[in-house]
């Protein structure tokens, strides 16, 4: 092996210095940066693919994510305004006639019941947000990869 090292490590029953050797390269397998800066459990991701490997397969995937959110994103943004326009238009109209009162109510329940759903839902988002950064910090090189592309397909 290239990169063995000895070195002296004193014997407290034997008058004779006995050396231990260090394989540097299984040293460096075992204690990655990422060990040190996001703990034991860095990911299966890790040890299969380079990080330059790792930081393409996340942009890619991350600028085909933003890009089709940005398109869907405007088509979803120009049907709803459409169909609020073409709204507005028949009741103008008197096409349309709305019942600002039952709005009104059926909008108040609808909200009472999100709260409840969202007290229940409590514990069961806390351990989502968990599980998301704990995968977040295992793979933390295609994360950074998948949001630089997200964003560059934002943009594009």
């Amino acid at each position: 092996q290239l990169f063995k090292t000895a070195f002296s490590l004193p014997e407290h029953d034997s008058d004779d210095d006995s050396y231990e050797v260090l394989d540097l390269t299984e040293y460096a397998r075992r204690h990655h940066w990422w060990n040190r800066l996001f703990g034991r459990s860095s990911g299966p991701i890790v040890e299969k693919y380079s990080v330059a490997t790792q930081i393409v397969m996340g942009g890619v995937t991350g600028w085909c994510a933003g890009f089709l959110f940005q398109k869907v994103g405007k088509l979803a943004a120009t049907a709803v305004g459409g169909g609020f326009l073409l709204l507005q238009i028949a009741s103008h109209s008197g096409y349309v006639q709305v019942d600002w009162k039952r709005v009104e109510k059926d909008v108040n329940k609808a909200k009472k019941q999100l709260k409840k759903r969202a007290n229940k839902a409590a514990p069961e988002i806390n351990t989502l947000i968990e599980e998301s950064t704990e995968f977040i910090k295992q793979n933390i090189v295609v994360s950074s990869g998948f949001v630089g592309g997200f964003l560059l397909g934002l943009a594009s």
